[in-house]
């Protein structure tokens, strides 16, 4: 069993960098304002949901949850991924889309269902591709209006509603940058919960289009060779991996 205390984007350790037990869990629900707090046994975890403007007790330390990835192998990144999403999920879906009334917890799956029409809600999963473009020995990084950071990145975007992974990709790519795309290639996937993202990755190659870019989306695009790579995701994302693993 894993233990975790999160909120939004952050998580705490033991000052030492040390992961939680579960008598930690118990200290901290004593000294925070916990916002929930629930097991799951099948995943193996076990999460404490405590609010931003708390104060972290002495001995522990707050640290960016995607900083922890890096540092993680896939069960571990699989686990607390887990932790965060399904906390994410618990704290929005508390009543029943179809009827309004409050739900309850299914006793035998990770799920809620309502008493009342008997709807069964499982914890949503939002698919995204994000996808590394290559252009003779270039690649296309770019920075996005919404990101607060300096950051150059993949092209990335949600699937919509009847598309493959295939078809959002190209849709992305022509729609942000104004160019087409051919040989789209599976890369890899992860889970980025923040708050319940699927992250398909995937290599394209240029094929035509001159650049003309989605203003609400991006700020500026270019094509950079590899020794000139500006600011980029850093490692434990699937963007750190297409930029500098393809």
């Amino acid at each position: 069993m894993e233990y975790y205390a999160l909120y939004n984007r952050e998580m705490i350790l033991r000052e030492d960098g040390s992961p939680l037990t579960k008598e930690d869990l118990d200290i901290l629900e004593g000294q925070l304002t916990v916002t929930e707090r629930f097991t799951e046994e099948a995943g193996g975890i076990e999460v404490l949901g405590f609010s931003k403007d708390d104060m972290v007790p002495e001995g522990y330390t707050k640290t960016l949850i995607r900083l922890s990835f890096a540092a993680m192998d896939e069960e571990g990144c699989f686990r607390l991924a887990r932790a965060k999403a399904l906390l994410e999920w618990r704290a929005g879906t508390k009543f029943c889309g179809r009827c309004g009334k409050p739900l309850e917890e299914h006793t035998e799956l990770t799920a809620r269902i309502c008493p009342d029409c008997g709807n069964l809600i499982f914890p949503r999963i939002e698919p995204c591709i994000i996808v590394l473009v290559h252009k003779d020995d270039k690649i296309l990084l770019a920075r996005h209006v919404q990101r607060n950071q300096d950051i150059y990145a993949c092209i990335a975007g949600f699937m919509e509603a009847g598309e493959s992974a295939e078809h959002a990709v190209a849709r992305e790519i022509k729609e942000e940058t104004g160019i087409t795309v051919k040989n789209i290639r599976y890369f890899g996937s992860q889970s980025w919960p923040f708050p319940s993202q699927l992250m398909l990755g995937f290599t394209a190659e240029y094929e035509s289009g001159d650049m003309k870019l989605q203003d609400d989306e991006i700020s500026e695009a270019r094509w950079f060779s590899r020794d000139e790579c500006p600011a980029s995701p850093q490692p434990g994302s699937i963007a750190y991996r297409l930029i500098h693993e393809t």
